[in-house]
Order: C-alpha cells, then structure tokens, then sequence
C-alpha cells in the first residue's frame, strides 16, 4: 500500500499507508445510537479520550449531535456548547490529533480554533459546502462522507459511490482544498438499508481505489454487523474487528471505531500479514 501525508490544520500531519490508522469515537451526545449519554459531560468525555488514547487511537473524532436515522436534530449553537471545552481540553492535554465530526461551516472553523486539526463531513460536502472554505482557509485534514439520505441513489452500490464522492471532491478542489487534505469514507450504514448491500460494499471496496484518495471505514458497531451476529450493538466489538480487518486486506487506511484496542489488535496481525506480503520472495 503506498504511503501519502494526509496535511491538517495547525501544521500537522500523518502517514498513512504504512500502518492502519484506527481512529476513536467520542460521541458527546445524549442519544447516539450504542454510547448515547455516556460521554456527554466534558470530564467523562475526557476520560474516555485519554483510554482510547492509551489503547492506541492516533486520532480522537468528537461529534456534538447524533448521526443515527431518526436522531432529533439540535441546533449549531447546542452542537458547539457540547464540542468545543472537549476539544480545547483535548488540545491542551497533549498532542493528539483531533477530528471534528460536524456538517457545519460554522461548527467547522470553530472547532479548528479550539484546536481541532480535522474536519469530518458525514455529508460529503453537499449540505454546507462552505465547509469546504473552511477546511481550505485553515488548512485542516477534511473526511470527506458518502451518504445516500435524502437522495436518489444509482442501483450499483460503487458506481452511486463514485457518482457522489465525484461530486464532493469537486466542491472541495472549487473551495481550494489541496488534494493532500481529504480522506473519502463511503459512510457505512449511512442510507445503506440492508446487510447485503453493506457487505456489497464491503466486497467491492477496492474499487474505491479509483477515487485516488485515502479511505476510511467506519463500521463500528453498526447495524448489518448485528444482523449478521446476532449481536446488540454493545457487543458488536469482535464483529467490527473483523470488518477492520478485511478492509485494511481491501485498501482502508483509517478506520473509526468505539472499541479500539481489539481493532487495534487485530489491524496490527493485518499489516504483519501484508508487510510479510510485500517482502516475501
């Protein structure tokens, strides 16, 4: 796999490629859909970021308002009031990076003056696109989202991916975001209604390639992970294991998880696996 720096906000960066990035959920919400209410103090959340820290999560990725089908919708002043004393705090406690998760332009610069060195766009760009601006003008790291809500999707699953990362590469290039900042996630369970069309997904996600951009999987805990378990999404934590695994086989370079030393764990047998790969006669 080869290596690229991913560039962020306030001079950093990281390698990726190399070694499989995992990058840890704070939900700072009081209804997301398996942790809900169990971060939502500054100090719980804090806690909690310093143990995936030390359990080996490069980045910590704070989201002030529920991304789960039929979550209530709050308002950017409430989204701000829940992220931005986690995110100073964070980036007063130490050098780790930190990812915004927020559709907001307004959410977005704030959040990268607190300290946040990335954005994460679960609506590909195309709901503020002067999210986009934002990313530009400050430099930060941009994830970049697929998702199928509130649209018409094409029936082949890759080809909608394409159609709509497409799109949403082209509005970050016209707000002036280098190529060099963005990541593309192509939003598991994000309007993907069945388990097949998530494993679809999952078995074609080499194709992605194409795009010419890093790739991040986030399907921790989701819900095509329990129909196929059997399991609730509190225990769905060696099913999301797995998934890490077979995408880092498939191309993944990021990967965005509640449960990170059992992915960290298993995305480390993963990479000796394709280290032995490269260098095997």
């Amino acid at each position: 796999m080869t290596a690229t720096r991913w560039q962020m906000a306030h001079g950093r960066h990281i390698e990726l490629g190399g070694k499989a990035v995992v990058v840890g959920i704070l939900n700072v919400t009081p209804d997301s859909f398996s942790d809900g209410g169990l971060f939502d103090a500054p100090a719980t959340a804090l806690v909690q970021a310093r143990r995936m820290i030390g359990e080996g999560a490069s980045i910590i990725d704070v989201g002030g308002e529920s991304t789960r089908p039929g979550a209530a919708p709050i308002s950017a002043s409430e989204e701000q009031v829940r992220i931005l004393p986690v995110i100073e705090a964070l980036a007063r406690a130490g050098d780790v990076l930190i990812s915004v998760d927020t559709y907001r332009a307004e959410t977005a610069g704030l959040a990268v003056a607190a300290g946040a060195h990335i954005v994460n766009d679960v609506w590909g760009l195309q709901r503020e696109p002067d999210i986009a601006r934002v990313a530009a003008e400050t430099g930060a790291g941009l994830i970049i989202m697929h998702t199928g809500r509130g649209r018409d999707k094409l029936p082949d699953v890759i080809a909608d991916q394409l159609a709509f990362l497409g799109k949403s590469v082209a509005i970050g290039r016209g707000q002036g975001v280098a190529d060099d900042q963005m990541v593309l996630d192509p939003g598991f369970g994000f309007a993907k209604e069945t388990a097949e069309e998530n494993l679809d997904l999952m078995a074609r996600f080499s194709e992605l390639g194409a795009l010419g951009f890093p790739l991040m999987a986030g399907t921790s805990r989701k819900r095509f992970i329990g129909t196929v378990t059997g399991r609730d999404a509190a225990d769905r934590a060696a099913g999301t294991a797995a998934t890490s695994v077979i995408l880092r086989l498939k191309g993944a370079h990021l990967f965005r998880v509640h449960d990170v030393a059992i992915n960290v764990d298993a995305l480390a047998v993963a990479d000796a696996m394709l280290a032995r790969e490269r260098t095997s006669p």
